[in-house]
């Protein structure tokens, strides 16, 4: 059974960094990604790392780093320079073709000023 598992979530101040994990079971995956969904706003995705590169939402570029450890099948998102419009609760997302099949039960990330 193939579960997503992610991590590291909390409060932190603006200007702060967090790195989150998610941890896959049950298989690989060519793909994996973290979306990302604040209160009354459509989900969005943050980072993608993919068999043919990684891609970041133009707001977050420069300032989340997307990395893998295939060794441990993790998935990791270091954050850095936080800001509030940061504040959502983050998913991870994995899959092998254009779209993701398989979804974390996200974690939340607060942002205060």
């Amino acid at each position: 059974q193939v579960q997503l598992v992610e991590s590291g979530g909390g409060l932190v101040q603006a200007g702060g960094s967090l790195t989150l994990s998610c941890a896959a079971s049950g298989r690989s995956f060519s793909n994996m990604g973290w979306f990302r969904q604040a209160i009354g706003k459509e989900r969005e995705s943050v980072a993608s790392i993919r068999w043919d590169g990684t891609y970041y939402l133009n707001s977050v570029k420069g300032r989340f780093t997307i990395f893998r450890d295939r060794t441990k099948n993790t998935v990791y998102l270091q954050m850095s320079s936080l800001k509030p419009e940061d504040t959502a609760i983050y998913y991870c997302a994995a899959g092998d073709g254009a779209e993701y099949s398989d979804w974390g039960q996200g974690t939340q990330v607060t942002v205060s000023s």
